[in-house]
């Protein structure tokens, strides 16, 4: 368009208007660049893309990605992309419309143009690109408008190449895109994978503590009943009724099975009637369960393990023996059951932070997350109040118990 000019002006001279050789030189000249330009443009492209073919020829690239994310997370993903480009310049970003717009300027490589610096051309040619971004919140996922176009109109393309770089900003962005999509999802079956993997671990613990009877709790009630044929026969066949009934609650079950409060104070009221029987007067035992409550899904054996602490770091210690209280109450949509003793309370043997305490806390965020809880807490005016506060209903996907037979 400038030879143009220049040549219409060139005929009104005088004297120079008929040095047409002059003008059909300076054409040929120009051509050469334009032709020289373009072959540059198709080889660089050819040498990206591996095709040529008007897609990829083309000045202004777009590119329509669907993302399998909601559109914010979609947004803050493309966004990264977008800001790992190389020579990426000023970002707008605009999280509450969706939309983003930069700036990346072309590699200065003057290898890639005819004459370097001095070619022509490049006095016309746009130093930069132009990235816009629009996110369309779906369904079930987003879908990504990529545009990538020089900084310049659109009929200027008619005239000027971007020499591939624009084709290439969009494919370094759907890629970034990709492996970022691959990288969540390798996160998340990573993170699945963990999650399983533990709840296992809590099912292992959970199936050897069902089956699992304390030694020296086994030893010392065979003994007392044996010593008891002797001199009080009928307390021997009592203490051997409650062995029984406590065995029989605490063999594994077939499957992962919820118990029932009512089936764990069953078993809890097992244990403390044999310990009742060995330690005479020093055990007192009161039970305030209401009846509405009793079929409250509860984990199994963690009742008994509070049960346990209460008897083993409590009252066992004390010469003078002590009181174990089992109590349930319900307050809004929680079921609190405390076990609560006036033995010895916390000291530096015992200060709450058990491995029996620290399972069931375990247990319990496994099976029911942030909706149960263990407290343990100081009893006035002596002693220590277990309280694990459940929900009234059973979490999802949790089995109910079977019964044992």
């Amino acid at each position: 368009m400038a030879l143009l000019v220049v040549s219409a002006i060139w005929n009104q001279l005088p004297v120079l208007g008929r040095l047409d050789w002059v003008l059909t030189m300076a054409g040929i000249a120009t051509m050469a660049l334009v032709v020289v330009a373009a072959s540059s443009h198709v080889d660089r492209v050819r040498l990206i893309a591996n095709r040529v073919d008007k897609e990829a020829l083309d000045n202004r690239q777009r590119r329509q990605v669907e993302v399998p994310f909601e559109a914010g997370e979609a947004f803050d993903l493309v966004d990264a992309a977008v800001r790992e480009l190389p020579r990426i310049g000023p970002v707008e970003s605009a999280r509450d419309s969706l939309q983003l717009r930069a700036t990346v300027a072309r590699p200065q490589n003057d290898g890639d143009h005819p004459l370097g610096q001095w070619n022509p051309m490049r006095w016309f040619g746009v130093p930069r690109n132009r990235i816009l971004v629009t996110v369309t919140p779906g369904r079930d996922a987003a879908s990504v408008t990529l545009i990538c176009e020089p900084e310049s109109p659109a009929w200027s393309d008619w005239f000027l190449v971007d020499e591939g770089t624009n084709f290439e900003n969009a494919e370094a962005i759907t890629r970034a895109i990709s492996r970022r999509v691959a990288q969540r999802r390798r996160d998340e079956k990573a993170e699945t994978a963990q999650t399983a993997t533990e709840k296992e671990l809590t099912v292992a613990r959970l199936n050897l503590l069902h089956a699992q009877v304390e030694p020296h709790f086994l030893y010392n009630t065979l003994a007392s009943a044996q010593l008891l044929t002797r001199s009080d026969p009928a307390r021997a066949d009592e203490m051997l009724g409650h062995l029984i009934q406590y065995l029989r609650r605490s063999l594994p079950s077939t499957d992962n099975e919820m118990s029932t409060l009512s089936a764990e104070l069953e078993r809890a009221l097992a244990y403390l009637e044999i310990l009742k029987i060995r330690m005479g007067s020093r055990l007192a035992v009161q039970v305030d369960v209401p009846e509405s409550l009793r079929n409250t899904p509860l984990p199994p054996m963690v009742l008994q393990t509070l049960v346990e602490n209460a008897i083993k770091h409590g009252l066992e210690p004390r010469t003078g023996g002590g009181t174990v209280w089992i109590r349930a109450r319900r307050v809004d949509d929680v079921v609190a059951v405390t076990v609560a003793d006036d033995g010895e309370g916390f000291n530096t043997k015992n200060s709450g932070t058990g491995i029996g305490l620290k399972n069931v806390r375990e247990r319990l965020r496994l099976l029911y997350g942030a909706s149960a809880a263990l407290s343990v807490v100081a009893n006035f005016p002596s002693g220590v109040a277990a309280t694990i506060s459940v929900p009234p209903a059973l979490p999802p996907a949790i089995p109910t118990e079977g019964r044992h037979v």
